[in-house]
Order: C-alpha cells, then structure tokens, then sequence
C-alpha cells in the first residue's frame, strides 16, 4: 500500500507510517549469507539432500554424486536415443539395496507411452550387479518396489500426483519418473494460453512436490523442429542465427526442446540426450553445480553406459543444441521430421 493509505488504514501519521514500515522490512527481509555459512548449513542438513547415482561414474563426479533431491532434472532427446532406457536404470537404483549403492526405496514410474518394461529391468539388473540379483527372490523383491501407472489423459495424471504427495513419504518413495510429461500435454485439444496455464500449474506443483518430499523428480521431453523463422529465445540466439544464415544447409541443429521456455526455466537439471555424427552423446545442458559437458554412450544390455569417463567441455551455441542423426536433411523446416 502507497503510504498515505497506510496512514489512513491505521490512523498515524506519516513519522509512525515511515518508522513501522522500516521495522517491518527489517524484521522479514532475509538475512545475507556467506559462501561459508551456505555450506555449514548444507553439511547440518545433509540428511535432507542427497543423490541418486545413475551408475556412470563420469557423469555422477560431475554431478557431485548423481540426480539430486528435491529438484526437477529433465532428460530431452529425439525418439529412440534411449531416455526411457536412462529412466528404467534409474528406477533400478532407487529401488536398489543402500549396501549396494542404491536407495533402498520405491519408485513411482509414470509410463505415459507404456514403454516401461519389467523384463528390460530385471536384464538390466542382471548384466550391471550380477553379485546381488543372482541371490535368490532378489530380482523380483527389486521389481516388486516398483509401482508403474499408466494414466489415460492428463486430468487422470494430475488426480494421481495429487494423491502421491500424501503417500510419498508414508510409503518411502525415493523416486518419482514421468515419461514422458509431452505426450501427456500432446493428447490434450488445448492451445496457446490454454496449454501454457495447463503446463504451469503442473510446474509448479511438480516443483513443490520435489522440495516437500526432498525425491528426486526425473521428467522426460521430447524434441519438436524449429522452423527457419522462429523467433529466437535470447539476444545470443540472434546473432548466431544472422551470423550464420548462409550455412543453414549444413546446420544440422534444428530440433527444440518440446515445452519450450516455462519448462526450460523450471527444471534444475537437464540432460540432452542426442546423435550426432553417428556418436551417442549425453549432455549437461543445465546445472548449477557442474560445466556443460558431453559424454559419449551406448546402450547395451547392462543399459547406458559412458564410452569415456571423461567429458568434454561445451562452450556457446553447442551446450543448447540437440541432434537428431547429424544429418540436416532429416529435418526440414516445417515441424516434421523424416
């Protein structure tokens, strides 16, 4: 309130306005902090952080430790590059016995597109810790942990995690996956401001539901094509697009990240799975803790596994950037893809 209504609201003058509005801010405004209190206070409160390894030592260093609690890390990438695949070894090691480096805990595991598969789970547990799944009962005392839901369309999906947030903790969850949040906004009619308000309520809720549980929350994206006239996201954006409009033929990287902006900001982590020159690559997109950096993998049937332990540093329109097959005829520029 402007001042002379406070006055008038309280019936004071303009010295008493003043004075109580100074108290008041002083009184809630936070306190500043140094590095090193930040860090005291996270060392007291470690048991309410914490990551969940994916098991690619590489990629777990530079994440100090792996998929962190109590935030959204997002995996996008073209079809078939293997995000589900990402997500199932991860659902392996929530569920994992803590002595063996797991989290000892369920999963919750959205499959939107039904591709999750018990089978695939149980190989992958197999190949990657032969030493404990061979023991008996213990393959399916892992898959038992895991509860997987299939929701039909999106308001099924929202009464579902509305539910999960009471159950979470009574039920130790230590891993919710959604796979894939695109498909679920995809099967929907709305558009434009519709869609975004529908997105934004599922980002917040998302968020919060991360840092109440203090889970990790792992969300899959798909990619869509930019058309050549799509208005650039940031000045640098811009520039690059007018530095090289002449070599658009040979500029294989037309592919988007499907939920655009909103989502880009709201998630903490995200991992651009792509293919390019014929090379599987994880990138580290976006992370507070670690430089954008890329690892090369394959898929085998222990699942992902990094080529090289040691990831390279990506510096400017590359750290953005997602490849489908490395080829710019794959893609055209009207939103399909070949």
């Amino acid at each position: 309130m402007p001042e002379f209504e406070l006055m008038e609201l309280l019936d004071v003058g303009m010295k008493e306005t003043k004075s109580a509005v100074a108290l008041i801010s002083e009184a809630t405004s936070p306190p500043c902090q140094s590095a090193r209190s930040l860090l005291e206070r996270k060392v007291e409160n470690e048991h309410l952080s914490g990551h969940l390894p994916t098991h690619l030592k590489g990629l777990d260093e530079t994440l100090c430790g792996g998929i962190p609690f109590g935030v959204l890390t997002e995996l996008v990438g073209p079809p078939g590059i293997g995000k589900s695949q990402f997500c199932m070894k991860l659902a392996l090691s929530a569920s994992f016995p803590a002595a063996y480096g797991g989290l000892d805990g369920r999963v919750v595991y959205i499959d939107v597109e039904s591709k999750f598969s018990s089978r695939r789970v149980i190989e992958m547990g197999l190949e990657s810790f032969p030493e404990v799944f061979h023991l008996k009962g213990m393959a399916q005392e892992m898959a038992g942990r895991i509860l997987v839901l299939r929701p039909t369309s999106l308001a099924n999906f929202t009464e579902s995690i509305q539910e999960l947030k009471d159950s979470i903790l009574q039920n130790q969850v230590k891993l919710l996956v959604i796979d894939s949040m695109t498909a679920l906004l995809s099967g929907e009619n709305k558009q434009g401001a519709q869609r975004q308000h529908q997105l934004g309520w599922h980002i917040s809720f998302l968020k919060s539901l991360a840092e109440f549980s203090r889970i990790p929350i792992v969300v899959t994206n798909q990619v869509r094509s930019q058309n050549r006239d799509e208005t650039s996201q940031y000045s640098f954006q811009a520039k690059l697009k007018d530095g090289l409009q002449e070599h658009t033929k040979t500029y294989d990287s037309h592919l988007v990240a499907a939920l655009g902006i909103n989502w880009a900001h709201a998630v903490t982590i995200r991992l651009v799975l792509e293919a390019k020159s014929g090379q599987r690559i994880i990138k580290i997109a976006k992370s507070p803790m670690s430089p954008p950096l890329a690892f090369p993998f394959h898929i085998t049937s222990a699942g992902i596994s990094l080529l090289s332990d040691k990831g390279t540093e990506l510096k400017g329109p590359g750290i953005n950037t997602i490849h489908a097959r490395g080829h710019s005829d794959m893609i055209n520029f009207h939103g399909e893809c070949s």
